[in-house]
């Protein structure tokens, strides 16, 4: 009955609670009339509040943090619970959640919009007063569409109109994942909802993931919105109207223009000079609205919020992002006052800043307009842009968008195409509003069209901080996306940064991806590189490009370099050059590297020892150190590093107990190590006791990380290290700079009673980080240390 009724605390738990006090028969009656006594309850002391908040709805609770945190209550507990009972799942990387009420409500959201959580089915989810989708968009940093695109359709809705709003302030990545084709009415839906929440927005991160067989005109689409392009036209045309937002902007800036051509017919008439401005020829016009389309290489707009910029939007300052004209201040003056007689010949991408849509033939969008413009973006051919501008530019021959060492898939023979280069982003049909800074692609196949559309976006993308390509069969591409890069990167507002590309198949050697990348990106600081397998076709793999492998390679800016071989030799006469390049190189991982002979080890490290000051960590994965005692030794001696790693490394495959205590004392002396990560080496139980000398009184290491996972460590063993452990901490007097214990994938269930009794004394010394694994499921290979 009281669930019918609306109330927050339905019969059925009441009666439950037997025997109930006066005071639980006072809260629940207070919880169900919340709606008149709100601001009395939020002023009841402490120790009454602290009983009251569990009997809130979801709605209320989130509400009352403010009268917890002066109250000196916490909510989280309350949170944590609600997740378990209604989500029933235990989320990834729990342990790093700090605010389980931004979660809960996050995915109370999601699951709302997406149709998998009923609210009825718990009474602390439902509010007659409450909107839940409304309520919880507040809390949303991260959403994640799927399928036929149904929660854009949603959330687009006009009575939805503030949940979107609330989207639009909140909202930091917007994630794609298992995207089917849709018909029109959803495509435009989807368009209001990222011209919304990324032109107008604040979402920064736009992710696509698993997306086996895409539509090139939704990703394409995808792909050009989140770079801050849409047409001018009727396409954002939303219930009969524009976009209020570029609208307001439109009014605002008619305005601005009407004021100033005002101010300078005064000055005509004072001196003028005016007059001429005002009638310059319709093919002067066209020749400054021609040199902003290829005028990148000056400053851009840095990623604005539409809201925010000025209203005054000069030639010089067009609204392509990015795009600046090189007119003279008076060229500026005189191109943005055209008159209206002379305004037909102005082109559509230098009209007023981020304008949705011309209002001169209705409001109502054509159908064809998705269309037109993703196959415009995708096919056009650029080349009568490209002679215009060699046209109009006069003496200044650098063109950023013509065919140079700069210019965006011209060079590659995978990117070109009949009558020239394909994929080149028409500026004329679009205006350039707020673009993301990170574009994630994960398992999404994509084409060599699709790959020099890509490339032309990324050649102005000037708001891109981070790319990161997983999964998507480039192959010979990935020159096409390195093209692209080039040219962005001699933008001078460029701020890219990071890039990530993983595959499969590797098309090159790792080695001379790497070389390439650095020297066309001299200016990157993180480069991650990351292959499967080698070509299926050994015989299909090119040769080694003179440019990639010979070249010298710049200084560059990269501080962490990142590299996954598919079991091929390390080729460390193309890594150490990238080395004695990278001065500010911070962080170095190899994975899965093969090492052709002993001294090709020995060598690495001394060329990271003489030309690498700043490194800080160091990570060997699944690379065969079996034999490399001595350099292994040697790193963890090195003063400058602070976190190595030695994963799946076979460090003891061979080794006798005496590297086990040289590796022992060289730890203790090193004071600046304060992170060792040895998972995967086959420790044992054994090894793992006599690590724990590492913190006896004797000892000047400053370790505060020990990972020992996947290690076929058992409960015995982990409570004879933690005993001696704890006599270490005895003797230097409670004094230990340990912090963190992780212990994934152990052998810890084969006696559950001493495990808990060793994690427990475990925690009352370190936080530790375990899982509750299966060892059966362990492989035949760790049975020989059992």
């Amino acid at each position: 009955m009281a669930a019918r009724c609306g109330r927050s605390v339905p019969e059925a738990v009441m009666a439950a609670e037997r025997p109930r006090s006066l005071f639980a028969l006072s809260a629940a009656a207070v919880s169900r009339s919340m709606a008149a006594l709100e601001r009395d309850v939020w002023a009841l002391p402490g120790h009454l509040l602290r009983g009251l908040l569990p009997l809130l709805t979801i709605f209320h609770l989130e509400r009352a943090e403010d009268a917890a945190r002066r109250a000196g209550l916490s909510t989280q507990p309350i949170w944590r619970k609600l997740w378990d009972d209604v989500m029933k799942t235990r989320p990834p990387n729990s342990e790093s959640i700090t605010c389980w009420r931004k979660k809960f409500l996050e995915t109370f959201f999601s699951n709302v919009l997406h149709g998998v959580l009923d609210v009825s089915s718990d009474w602390r989810l439902h509010d007659r007063h409450f909107s839940p989708l409304l309520h919880s968009s507040l809390h949303v940093s991260q959403l994640t569409l799927c399928n036929m695109l149904q929660g854009a359709v949603e959330l687009t809705a006009e009575h939805n109109h503030k949940v979107l709003e609330n989207l639009a302030a909140s909202l930091r990545v917007l994630k794609f994942q298992h995207l089917l084709s849709c018909d029109q009415p959803i495509r435009r839906s989807l368009v209001l909802l990222l011209h919304r929440l990324i032109h107008h927005g604040s979402v920064s991160q736009v992710s696509m993931c698993s997306w086996p067989v895409p539509d090139t005109v939704l990703l394409i689409l995808i792909l050009t919105m989140s770079a801050g392009f849409w047409r001018s036209g009727n396409a954002l045309a939303c219930h009969g109207s524009p976009c209020g937002l570029c609208r307001e902007e439109d009014k605002a800036q008619s305005q601005q223009s009407a004021q100033e051509g005002a101010e300078r017919g005064c000055n005509a008439e004072r001196d003028g000079s005016g007059v001429e401005n005002h009638k310059r020829s319709p093919k002067e016009a066209d020749a400054c609205v021609t040199s902003v389309l290829s005028g990148p290489r000056s400053p851009p707009v840095q990623n604005p919020v539409c809201e925010e910029t000025s209203s005054e939007v000069p030639c010089g300052h067009s609204s392509i992002q990015g795009g600046s004209s090189p007119c003279s201040s008076s060229e500026q003056l005189s191109c943005h006052t055209i008159p209206r007689k002379t305004r037909r010949w102005q082109k559509p991408a230098v009209g007023r800043k981020r304008r949705c849509l011309r209002r001169s033939r209705g409001h109502y969008a054509d159908p064809e307009d998705l269309y037109d413009f993703v196959f415009t973006v995708a096919r056009e051919d650029n080349s009568g842009l490209l002679e215009k501008n060699r046209t109009t530019e006069g003496e200044n021959t650098e063109n950023w968008t013509s065919s140079s060492p700069g210019s965006p898939c011209t060079g590659h023979a995978g990117c070109k195409k009949r009558g020239g280069p394909a994929g080149t982003l028409s500026l004329k049909a679009a205006h350039r509003f707020r673009s993301v800074s990170t574009l994630e692609l994960f398992s999404i196949p994509l084409t060599g069209e699709t790959c020099r559309t890509l490339s032309n976006l990324l050649s102005s993308w000037v708001s891109l901080e981070n790319l990161i390509l997983s999964y998507n069969g480039l192959n010979a591409n990935i020159s096409c996306i390195l093209s692209g890069l080039r040219a962005l990167s001699q933008h001078p507002e460029c701020r890219f940064r990071v890039l990530r590309v993983s595959d499969m198949f590797s098309h090159m050697p790792c080695m001379e991806l790497v070389c390439c990348t650095l020297s066309a990106l001299p200016q990157l600081h993180t480069l991650s590189v990351s292959f499967d397998l080698k070509n299926q076709l050994e015989g299909s793999r090119p040769e080694a490009s003179p440019s990639c492998s010979e070249a010298e390679i710049p200084e560059s800016c990269l501080e962490v370099l990142e590299i996954r071989f598919p079991r091929e030799p390390l080729h460390t006469a193309l890594l150490l050059p990238v080395l004695k390049a990278s001065k500010s190189l911070q962080q170095l991982s190899l994975d899965s590297a093969t090492l052709p002979c002993p001294q090709e080890l020995g060598l690495l490290l001394e060329v990271l020892r003489e030309c690498t000051p700043n490194l800080k960590k160091l990570s060997f994965h699944d690379v065969n150190l079996a034999e490399h005692q001595k350099e292994v030794l040697l790193l963890l001696q090195d003063p400058g590093l602070q976190e190595i790693t030695f994963s799946f490394c076979r460090l003891f495959e061979s080794s006798t107990d005496e590297f086990l205590s040289e590796i022992i004392n060289t730890v203790k002396r090193n004071s600046s190590l304060k992170s060792l990560k040895l998972p995967g080496n086959r420790l044992g139980n054994h090894r793992l006791v006599a690590l724990a000398d590492i913190f006896s009184e004797d000892s000047s290491s400053s370790l505060c990380q020990l990972d020992v996972s996947s290690n076929c460590i058992k409960p015995d063993g982990l409570l004879e290290f933690t005993k001696k452990l704890e006599g270490h901490i005895q003797q230097r007097g409670g004094q230990l700079p340990f912090t963190q214990l992780r212990l994934f994938q152990n052998w810890l269930d084969q006696d559950a009673e001493t495990a808990q009794e060793a994690l427990r004394r475990l925690r009352a010394v370190c936080s530790v980080v375990n899982d509750a694994w299966d060892s059966s499921q362990a492989f035949a290979d760790y049975i020989s240390v059992m």
